[in-house]
């Protein structure tokens, strides 16, 4: 029985990719390992058991057509998530031992004392087991098996407002601390209004605390949004960065828009056309090196006068321009909020979970699968293949 509390299951499924749904990613074991965040050892068991070929033959025999893109991320052929969605919901219409309730909340589990045994994984308490759950209309459903798949806290509007991790509380659970990832950052400077929604191609970004190592470092495409960064590099940093800002940490965003030219020949570069173009007003002349939305950007990072013609430029003013090119600089302060990102970070702590079953330590027949745990990915199919590997280990009846 699938207890739905939305008016329809998968949304957030049919929503995910912009609508084309990024199924998995045919990496290698090792390079998708490298791609997934918390213990990445947790899902070797059953990455053994149900990986991305597994899942893109569980599709494809269900009439779904898969193709493979750059990345090696899988989307439907059709280029629409609908498919993925509807695979899955006639598969299990077709089922006749599978009920889907909708519009049906769980307020609570029921759990029971268990005094005839001892649970070792729980520093020998008294094991307690599942019994069923309790709606919010009062109603009790009886079962010896409860699989918690509510998702994180990301996209709330699809139904995943964190109930799972409620739940997992009041079964004596740990929840480690959530935050928004995969989701645009925050800066603290205003951003000249030209500059939003303008996307950067080819650049190299970098964060670090002001004084440190870096903790991200990316080379593609860049978006500026009216108060922050999005786009491909930022979302993929927001996975390495985002708990630190929201624990109160400033960091700074480092972009380099001419990653392809090493700053010594770029500053000969530099010369060249200061000498060449002395007339110009600085300006008009930025346009000879950036972008016309940035350059508002530019004039108000590097602190000369705008009218200044270019031979008048001294050699500070030049490194400042050169700075500028090869390390604009943002300070970072925060991400926005979960009705943007797309994943959840932090849950249910993995030292409390079974990997073969996905079942708890601290009550029998009680398991977690997807985001409600604390597993978390890249963009890129990572975090849809572990909520169906996850899954499908929970799922198993003789699990």
């Amino acid at each position: 029985m699938v207890l739905e509390k939305m008016d329809q299951p998968g949304r957030k499924l049919r929503i995910t990719g912009k609508g084309r749904c990024n199924l998995t990613n045919t990496s290698t074991l090792k390079d998708f390992m490298a791609h997934v965040g918390s213990d990445a050892r947790f899902l070797r068991n059953c990455f053994a058991r149900f990986y991305n070929t597994e899942l893109m033959e569980f599709f494809e025999e269900r009439g779904v057509a898969l193709t493979v893109e750059r990345g090696n991320r899988v989307y439907p052929a059709s280029g629409k998530a609908l498919d993925i969605f509807l695979g899955l919901v006639e598969w299990l219409e077709k089922n006749e031992r599978v009920e889907i309730r909708k519009n049906c909340s769980v307020k609570s589990l029921i759990i029971i004392d268990d005094d005839s045994e001892q649970q070792p994984e729980a520093g020998g308490q008294r094991l307690r087991r599942i019994g069923g759950v309790r709606l919010l209309n009062g109603e009790a459903l009886f079962a010896p098996k409860v699989i918690v798949a509510t998702g994180g806290m990301s996209y709330p509007t699809t139904g995943s407002t964190g109930a799972g991790y409620q739940l997992a509380r009041e079964a004596g659970h740990t929840v480690v601390e959530t935050v928004p990832s995969l989701v645009p950052l925050v800066c603290e400077e205003r951003l000249p209004e030209e500059l939003e929604a303008f996307t950067l191609k080819n650049v190299r970004l970098w964060i670090a605390p002001k004084e440190g190592k870096k903790l991200y470092e990316g080379f593609g495409e860049l978006m500026f949004t009216s108060d922050g960064i999005g786009g491909p590099l930022a979302l993929s940093a927001s996975r390495m960065v985002s708990r630190r800002l929201h624990g109160g940490e400033k960091l700074v965003a480092h972009i380099d828009l001419k990653p392809a030219v090493e700053a010594e020949e770029l500053d000969k570069r530099l010369i060249g056309d200061l000498n060449g173009n002395g007339t110009r007003v600085l300006n008009d002349a930025l346009r000879l090196w950036l972008p016309a939305e940035i350059v508002p950007l530019a004039l108000k990072s590097m602190h000369i006068e705008y009218y200044k013609r270019l031979n008048q430029i001294n050699g500070a003013e030049r490194k400042r321009l050169l700075g500028f090119l090869k390390d604009c600089q943002l300070t970072l302060i925060g991400t926005r909020d979960y009705t943007e990102a797309i994943v959840t970070q932090g849950g249910v702590n993995l030292k409390e979970i079974d990997p073969k079953t996905m079942e708890s330590k601290l009550v029998k027949g009680l398991h977690f699968a997807g985001e409600v745990l604390d597993l978390d990915g890249d963009t890129g199919g990572y975090n849809l293949q572990m909520a169906f590997s996850t899954g499908w280990a929970a799922g198993r009846v003789n699990s």
